[in-house]
């Protein structure tokens, strides 16, 4: 059978071998678990099929859509693993390239002397850490334990492969260096996130990956270890396929931004496409932070797969819920912000998630649209989820750190310490 849709002024030609008695039909694909679970690989020869095998009919009702598909498709290439290197960090290095980039075009390289340590330790805007001689040292106060130990735990796994050096690492949730500052005040201070256009911190993997995160009620000691969540989650959604999941979109979690309001209210006016909630935080006071409701119970990360779409939208920073909902296999509907983390770059809109305008104005048109077009809704998810599943290991992590701080070293650093500072102590 040969399709022929128009896309704006050309035409794409597609051609599709079926079964030569089966008319394609949507509802047929998606009630057969094979196409979500058993699902051929996307590669540069079938990576329009069947998004773009669509009938005169729909495509005419969502042209505006599936030409924004067809163009993010067009512009994108599948990320090379290589099978042999487990370890491998390669796809994400660009992002340290461009953190350091920027001191090096505004202060040259290797401009980080003793001099300018002592002003960043003076200054106080993030935690002191030093190398000497294979061994870690920090300040003796950390303003989060956690989030300290969860940073220490991934450089003490590659410490005999850094050379010696000082080290400022922000455990706040905000990043500290804005690109606005006078020159004299751009430290090149680390951070796990930053707002891109705003900030200029050089991004480190959040210390979430090993310990800290949100402390809620069903985890008080904050979300847990990236890699055990990962076997979870993992778990959880092999013994839920796409058409056992409910058709509706989900979102649980505190009030630490008012951009989340409209999620909120859209879940009070469209129940039948939205179950959206605030729940309580250390902040709560009473139902005016929960927008006149009572809070919601918090939702475990597992019951969040149970849902075929779910929200994310940054809070303070960006949001620590991100890399999760992919693992569900479901489709992640990002709503659009500046806050990454180091990974976010990689994820491509109507590749790997669906992007939901900053200011809402498209979310109930994209959910209808989903939901008219289920097939394509459940590839979105699948390869969202191994994206996540086969990109952001903890050996990523590791490989990630070791780079981020030999180039941090190599290329920004002049001053070395020869011995440890008397004021630190040592972290084992």
């Amino acid at each position: 059978m040969i399709v022929l849709r128009k896309f704006n002024n050309f035409s794409l030609f597609i051609l599709l071998i079926l079964p030569i008695s089966s008319k394609f039909n949507h509802s047929d694909a998606v009630d057969n678990e094979s196409c979500y679970d058993k699902e051929r690989p996307i590669d540069a020869k079938n990576k329009y099929l069947p998004e773009f095998n669509i009938e005169d009919g729909l495509y005419q009702k969502w042209s505006k859509i599936f030409d924004a598909i067809r163009l993010a498709h067009q512009n994108y290439s599948e990320p090379y693993i290589d099978k042999n290197n487990v370890t491998s960090c390669t796809l994400f290095l660009p992002s340290i390239d461009s953190d350091l980039r920027y001191f090096e075009e505004n202060f040259g390289s290797n401009f980080i002397t003793e001099e300018l340590i002592n002003k960043m330790i003076a200054d106080n805007r993030g935690v002191h850490y030093q190398i000497v001689g294979k061994r870690l040292y920090r300040q003796s106060n950390c303003m989060f334990p956690s989030r300290c130990q969860g940073i220490e735990h991934f450089i003490l796994e590659i410490i005999d492969k850094l050379p010696n050096m000082d080290l400022i690492i922000n455990v706040r949730d905000y990043p500290q260096v804005g690109r606005y500052f006078s020159n004299d005040q751009q430290f090149p201070i680390l951070s796990f996130s930053k707002e891109v256009t705003s900030y200029a911190d050089i991004i480190y993997p959040a210390w979430t990956f090993w310990s800290g995160g949100p402390a809620l009620d069903i985890y008080p000691n904050g979300i847990g270890r990236w890699d055990l969540i990962r076997e979870k989650l993992l778990k959880t959604q092999s013994k839920l396929p796409w058409t056992k999941k409910k058709n509706i979109a989900f979102f649980r979690g505190s009030r630490t931004s008012s951009q989340r309001d409209p999620i909120v209210m859209l879940g009070r006016s469209r129940p039948d496409l939205v179950d959206a909630k605030y729940t309580k935080n250390q902040a709560w006071k009473s139902k005016a932070d929960t927008l006149g409701d009572e809070p919601a119970k918090t939702v475990s990360f597992e019951d969040h797969c149970e849902y075929k779409y779910l929200f994310n939208v940054h809070g303070v920073a960006a949001s620590f819920r991100y890399k999760h909902l992919f693992l569900c296999r479901s489709v992640v509907l990002n709503v659009e912000s500046d806050w990454i983390e180091f990974f976010y770059p990689y994820l491509k809109p109507w590749i790997h998630y669906v992007p939901i305008d900053k200011n809402f104005d498209n979310v109930v048109e994209v959910l209808e649209f989903l939901n008219d077009n289920q097939l394509l809704a459940s590839r979105i998810a699948k390869r969202g989820f191994e994206f996540i599943r086969d990109h952001l290991t903890m050996n990523t992590i590791r490989c990630y750190w070791q780079n981020l701080l030999t180039l941090y070293s190599d290329r920004i650093i002049s001053y070395r310490p020869m011995k440890p500072d008397p004021n630190l102590i040592e972290i084992y």
